[in-house]
């Protein structure tokens, strides 16, 4: 019994903690050098979850005030939606953003941040994708953010945009692209939200499902106010992997501000176990003390029970193998930050 008062009291303790420090406000993140810089004017590192789709999470009865209560009770200062083109449309788009807005009601009111991601996989110029899931248009693409930018123009909560979650043109059937056409893309759907929203960090991602950055050494997008997006998996390079990451993407985090939006692993027995994101432990001691040393921030795939590797093993947020580790981590890192 005194041990369940302890827990619950240590609980609301970290939750008031979370809820007054950095917190979305009226004031915008914003860049500065190779950092995001929060409302009280010093470095912000967003450290947070990864959300499945909102239209996934309605379905299976889970988009509600629990939900996101338990991610700012795991430490997350940030949380993504993983907006799928193929659920926003079966839902509708005017109904998938009123859930969306009670989610970011709900996440201001745990004091986590919002990123919005456009989530699909594949080649966006050719239109040529690795799941009928993640099928769109560039037409759609720009009216999507259209809609993000201006629905969420006056909230600050709102900080990150995603504007494509996994370019590729390595898997099969997904056309050609250059880094240079990819570049010019991604240029003009930025100049598209700041049209509507000049204050919204645009986040560029690079291709091999977004974990190559060499490119931008040497073409780098030519706007302002943005960051760069690196899904760094335990199988992306084999071990040992610092000097690895350091040339493909980690240098990056040297000039410009660098998010992880997708890290995290699974054992090869679990469920979901699947190239490239098999490891242990191991992986996110490496991964995290990388993080930190370089000032890069992340966020972990998947608060969800059946999305790989998933975070939590039920309904109850029991947490799984990966879960344990940085649901502790994240915890401490909120703690200390205070």
């Amino acid at each position: 019994m005194i041990k369940n008062v302890l827990s619950s009291f240590a609980a609301t303790v970290l939750t008031i903690l979370l809820t007054t420090s950095c917190s979305p406000g009226s004031v915008w993140v914003k860049v500065q050098g190779n950092k995001f810089i929060g409302p009280d004017g010093n470095e912000l590192v967003f450290r947070g979850l990864c959300f499945s789709d909102p239209v996934k999470l309605v379905c299976d009865g889970q988009w509600n005030e629990r939900y996101f209560a338990e991610a700012a009770d795991w430490g997350a200062n940030a949380v993504r939606f993983a907006v799928h083109p193929s659920n926003l449309n079966a839902m509708g788009w005017e109904e998938t953003f009123k859930i969306m807005d009670q989610g970011i009601a709900w996440a201001k009111q745990y004091g986590m941040y919002v990123i919005m991601d456009w989530h699909s996989i594949g080649n966006l110029k050719d239109e040529l994708y690795t799941s009928p899931m993640y099928n769109t248009t560039k037409a759609e693409t720009f009216k999507f953010w259209r809609t993000v930018a201006r629905r969420y123009k006056d909230e600050p909560a709102v900080a990150l945009y995603e504007l494509f979650n996994e370019p590729t043109v390595t898997a099969p059937g997904v056309g050609e692209c250059t880094w240079t056409e990819w570049r010019e893309l991604q240029e003009q759907i930025i100049d598209t939200v700041r049209t509507y929203n000049p204050r919204a960090i645009c986040l560029c991602a690079g291709f091999n499902w977004a974990y190559d950055l060499t490119p931008v050494a040497e073409e780098p997008v030519q706007r302002e106010n943005i960051a760069y997006v690196s899904h760094p998996y335990p199988m992306k390079r084999p071990e040992p992997w610092e000097e690895k990451w350091e040339r493909d993407f980690g240098f990056v985090a040297e000039k410009y501000p660098l998010i992880c939006t997708e890290i995290g692993f699974c054992l090869e027995d679990e469920p979901g176990a699947h190239v490239p994101v098999m490891a242990t432990e191991v992986y996110g001691e490496h991964v995290t003390r990388y993080f930190e040393q370089k000032g890069i921030s992340f966020t972990v795939w998947c608060f969800d029970t059946n999305w790989a590797p998933t975070l939590i093993q039920d309904w109850n947020f029991t947490p799984s193998t990966q879960g344990r580790f940085f649901k502790a981590y994240l915890q401490e890192k909120a703690v200390r930050s205070e």
